[in-house]
Protein backbone atom coordinates (compact mmCIF):
# COMPACT_ATOMS: atom_id res chain seq x y z
CA UNK A 1 0.00 0.00 0.00
CA UNK A 2 1.38 3.42 -0.71
CA UNK A 3 0.86 6.46 0.68
CA UNK A 4 -1.62 7.92 -1.55
CA UNK A 5 -3.71 4.78 -0.32
CA UNK A 6 -3.09 6.01 2.85
CA UNK A 7 -3.90 9.46 2.57
CA UNK A 8 -6.93 8.23 1.01
CA UNK A 9 -8.25 6.09 3.60
CA UNK A 10 -7.67 8.63 6.85
CA UNK A 11 -9.67 11.08 4.57
CA UNK A 12 -12.89 8.91 3.56
CA UNK A 13 -12.67 7.68 7.20
CA UNK A 14 -12.56 11.10 9.04
CA UNK A 15 -15.75 12.07 6.12
CA UNK A 16 -17.30 9.32 7.16
CA UNK A 17 -16.33 9.60 11.06
CA UNK A 18 -17.76 13.72 10.74
CA UNK A 19 -21.28 12.51 9.34
CA UNK A 20 -21.60 9.54 11.45
CA UNK A 21 -20.42 11.97 14.93
CA UNK A 22 -23.91 13.76 14.40
CA UNK A 23 -25.38 10.77 14.52
CA UNK A 24 -23.92 8.03 16.72
CA UNK A 25 -20.80 9.36 18.24
CA UNK A 26 -19.75 6.16 19.42
CA UNK A 27 -19.59 4.42 16.36
CA UNK A 28 -17.44 7.77 15.17
CA UNK A 29 -15.28 6.71 17.65
CA UNK A 30 -14.93 2.98 16.72
CA UNK A 31 -14.09 4.16 13.52
CA UNK A 32 -11.59 6.22 13.66
CA UNK A 33 -9.62 3.91 16.27
CA UNK A 34 -10.14 1.14 13.74
CA UNK A 35 -8.87 3.06 11.09
CA UNK A 36 -5.78 4.31 13.00
CA UNK A 37 -4.77 0.69 13.62
CA UNK A 38 -5.40 -0.22 10.25
CA UNK A 39 -2.88 2.58 9.43
CA UNK A 40 -0.67 1.61 11.83
CA UNK A 41 -0.40 -2.35 10.81
CA UNK A 42 0.37 -1.07 7.12
CA UNK A 43 2.83 1.31 8.14
CA UNK A 44 4.70 -1.67 10.53
CA UNK A 45 4.18 -4.13 7.77
CA UNK A 46 6.11 -1.53 4.95
CA UNK A 47 8.90 -1.00 7.57
CA UNK A 48 9.98 -4.42 7.63
CA UNK A 49 12.29 -4.30 4.90
CA UNK A 50 13.33 -1.13 6.19
CA UNK A 51 14.55 -2.59 9.65
CA UNK A 52 16.45 -5.08 8.52
CA UNK A 53 18.08 -2.75 6.29
CA UNK A 54 19.03 -0.72 8.58
CA UNK A 55 20.12 -3.58 10.49
CA UNK A 56 22.47 -4.57 7.91
CA UNK A 57 24.17 -1.35 7.82
CA UNK A 58 24.45 -1.12 11.45
CA UNK A 59 26.58 -4.64 11.09
CA UNK A 60 28.76 -2.89 8.49
CA UNK A 61 29.46 0.03 11.21
CA UNK A 62 29.73 -2.27 13.81
CA UNK A 63 27.41 -0.15 16.16
CA UNK A 64 26.47 -1.39 19.49
CA UNK A 65 23.41 -3.29 18.68
CA UNK A 66 22.34 -2.37 22.64
CA UNK A 67 22.35 1.51 21.88
CA UNK A 68 20.25 0.46 18.31
CA UNK A 69 17.78 -1.66 20.34
CA UNK A 70 17.19 1.37 22.84
CA UNK A 71 16.22 3.85 19.86
CA UNK A 72 13.90 1.29 18.32
CA UNK A 73 12.08 1.17 21.60
CA UNK A 74 11.92 4.93 21.71
CA UNK A 75 10.64 5.18 18.50
CA UNK A 76 7.86 2.42 19.20
CA UNK A 77 7.00 3.99 22.51
CA UNK A 78 6.70 7.46 20.58
CA UNK A 79 4.31 5.91 17.83
CA UNK A 80 1.89 4.39 20.22
CA UNK A 81 1.79 6.67 22.97
CA UNK A 82 0.92 9.54 20.33
CA UNK A 83 -1.88 7.02 18.32
CA UNK A 84 -3.19 6.48 22.47
CA UNK A 85 -3.34 10.49 22.97
CA UNK A 86 -4.71 11.41 19.57
CA UNK A 87 -7.53 8.74 20.11
CA UNK A 88 -7.94 9.93 23.68
CA UNK A 89 -8.32 13.51 21.92
CA UNK A 90 -10.76 12.30 19.61
CA UNK A 91 -12.60 10.68 22.50
CA UNK A 92 -12.83 14.63 23.68
CA UNK A 93 -10.76 13.95 26.45
CA UNK A 94 -7.78 16.06 25.66
CA UNK A 95 -6.97 15.65 29.75
CA UNK A 96 -6.33 11.79 29.57
CA UNK A 97 -4.60 12.45 26.08
CA UNK A 98 -2.00 14.98 28.16
CA UNK A 99 -1.50 12.33 30.95
CA UNK A 100 -0.78 9.74 27.99
CA UNK A 101 1.90 11.38 26.67
CA UNK A 102 3.53 12.35 29.93
CA UNK A 103 3.30 8.34 30.54
CA UNK A 104 5.00 7.76 27.41
CA UNK A 105 8.26 11.02 28.21
CA UNK A 106 8.29 8.88 31.16
CA UNK A 107 8.98 5.60 29.35
CA UNK A 108 11.15 6.85 27.17
CA UNK A 109 13.16 8.12 29.90
CA UNK A 110 13.01 4.94 31.57
CA UNK A 111 14.15 3.26 28.61
CA UNK A 112 17.12 5.57 27.90
CA UNK A 113 18.62 5.24 31.83
CA UNK A 114 21.31 2.73 30.35
CA UNK A 115 22.50 5.68 27.56
CA UNK A 116 22.48 8.38 30.67
CA UNK A 117 24.42 6.10 32.52
CA UNK A 118 27.53 5.34 29.61
CA UNK A 119 27.57 9.38 29.12
CA UNK A 120 27.56 10.29 32.34
CA UNK A 121 30.49 7.27 32.88
CA UNK A 122 32.20 8.50 29.86
CA UNK A 123 31.93 12.33 31.04
CA UNK A 124 33.42 11.48 34.02
CA UNK A 125 36.62 9.39 33.18
CA UNK A 126 37.01 12.53 30.65
CA UNK A 127 37.16 14.36 33.78
CA UNK A 128 39.50 12.52 35.66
Amino acid sequence: MDILSIIGLGIVAAVLALVIRQQIPEYALLLSLGTGVLILVVVVINLAPLVDQINNMLEVADINSEHIGILFRALGICFITQLASDTCKDAGEGAIASKVEIAGRAAILIVSLPLFGQVLSIAYALIM
